[in-house]
């Protein structure tokens, strides 16, 4: 077995998610388990993702089907709730080792948004058990968390 990596994928270009869901196809083709939890997004079409299942599977756990920047105050609000709720379910998948490989989708933008701190991030990092590999994404990447990395990729718009 190998050691899990940390990976991440952030910038402001296109295809953070894409090179992130191509990873997790590959890995699901090699029989590993993925989880793929997304933020800020708001409702996805996960059906193509569904096909993949058992070895992938989607937990979203904000309700509303608009993106969180187009939530009025009030949503926001709540919908951080279940945000911090997908970051607790997030930490209990790698303190338990449940999945070869965890994508968090957008979760960079969520220490940009101030709904969690790099500390936050970094801590649920520190609970990943050995062989769970992590990708992350998102536009912007603090220090800290970029020093957490064993690979960061910058997409960037030409």
């Amino acid at each position: 077995m190998e050691n899990g990596i940390i990976q991440i994928y952030y910038g402001k270009g296109i295809g953070k998610t894409s090179a992130a869901l191509g990873t997790s196809v590959r890995r699901a083709g090699k029989g590993d388990s993925v989880i793929i939890i997304p933020f800020l997004k708001g409702e996805l079409d996960t059906d193509y993702l569904q096909r993949l299942e058992p070895e992938v599977k989607t937990f979203r756990f904000e309700r509303s089907p608009e993106s969180f920047s187009e939530l009025s105050k009030e949503e926001q609000d709540e919908e951080k709730k279940n945000i911090m709720n997908g970051l607790a379910f997030a930490k209990k998948v790698l303190c338990t080792g449940e999945c070869d490989l965890l994508v968090l989708d957008e979760v960079l933008g969520i220490v940009s948004e101030g709904i969690a701190t790099e500390d936050e991030i970094l801590e649920l990092l520190s609970a990943k058990s050995p062989l769970t590999s992590v990708i992350l994404t998102g536009k912007e990447l603090s220090d800290g968390i970029r020093e957490k990395a064993d690979l960061v990729m910058n997409i960037v718009a030409e």
